[in-house]
């Protein structure tokens, strides 16, 4: 008798967690809405100008790969630079710590696409979340991966749950069309014998990389593995609980570029951004959440996205530091 009024109690308690949770999400969402549409959308790619700005969605996943959600957290979107999260995965699973030899692991204090440092450390990008970076971690997989395009998706897809994933071709034509700059990062990379591949065929990648589409809830739930120490929900361990700890490192020192350190300062997660207008951020042990507004502001982060994340760090008083 008296286990099973433990197991009402326990019950009772989830459910009511449960509904706590779910109304923080509401009440954000609302005021999030009410910034949704007021920052600027990513147009340098013109594809991502079509976006309609006044859309808002979050989405938590626990590391039971139980999901809570508000406003528009099913809708996919172009995740844009959270890929390049997910290729480090891949390059860390296939390169270990041989990767950092050919690419660093300091925040750059400069704007994502800048080709000023680059060139004065010798063709060496500062981390792997800059353009740069991205785009030497899409070379090395070049070099080892059969089809990396294939097997980055098929990855997604396993990780979130979810096989109907897929590449938005008008987006990843758009990104290509539009890359000059991310060209000249490459051939100056090549220029300094830190880039192995065809350029083309490796900004080909790398567009379609950017060009998935995901939802909050496809996000949140593909990143459990870094709240969970290299565990996903398939519970077939993708990484170990090292690898763990120092991508989510190199997230909280370099996930948003040079809004980073007021990342840390206002939320307190580890988190990566996209010009698409998502953020994904890890609670370790705990969950991941993932925000999605595609207007930004000016350092190209999500406006009402940063709002929420702040509002729900503050409200479960969550934090790593």
């Amino acid at each position: 008798m008296l286990t099973s009024l433990v197991l009402v109690k326990t019950l009772l308690t989830f459910m009511y967690s449960d509904l706590k949770l779910n109304k923080i999400l509401e009440t954000i969402a609302e005021k999030a809405q009410s910034l949704s549409g007021k920052g600027k959308i990513a147009d340098y790619i013109p594809a991502l100008a079509r976006v309609k700005p006044n859309q808002f969605g979050i989405a938590i996943c626990n590391i039971n790969g139980e999901t809570y959600t508000a406003g528009d957290a099913e809708k996919p979107f172009s995740i844009q630079s959270i890929s390049k999260l997910f290729t480090l995965i891949q390059a860390i699973k296939t390169y270990g710590d041989q990767l950092w030899q050919w690419v660093g692991r300091e925040p750059s204090g400069l704007r994502f696409n800048s080709l000023v440092q680059l060139e004065s450390e010798n063709g060496i990008p500062r981390n792997p979340f800059i353009n740069a970076g991205a785009l030497l971690v899409c070379d090395r997989l070049e070099s080892r991966l059969s089809a990396p395009n294939y097997q980055l998706l098929e990855m997604l897809k396993s990780l979130s749950q979810n096989n109907m994933i897929k590449v938005n071709q008008q987006v990843a034509r758009s990104e290509l069309n539009h890359g000059s700059r991310n060209a000249a990062m490459a051939y100056l990379m090549k220029a300094f014998h830190n880039f192995e591949n065809p350029v083309e065929k490796v900004l080909e990648s790398y567009s379609h990389h950017c060009a998935i589409e995901m939802s909050c809830v496809d996000l949140a739930r593909a990143a459990v593995l870094l709240a969970n120490k290299g565990v996903p929900l398939s519970q077939e361990r993708l990484l170990t609980a090292k690898q763990t700890k120092r991508v989510n490192a190199l997230l909280a020192t370099c996930g948003l570029y040079d809004e980073a350190g007021d990342f840390a300062f206002k939320v307190g997660l580890p988190g990566k951004s996209g010009v698409g207008g998502g953020i994904l951020a890890v609670y370790p042990n705990n969950y991941t959440i993932c925000v999605w507004s595609p207007a930004l502001n000016e350092a190209g982060n999500s406006l009402a996205g940063l709002y929420a994340l702040e509002q729900l760090s503050d409200m479960l008083e969550i934090s790593v530091y």
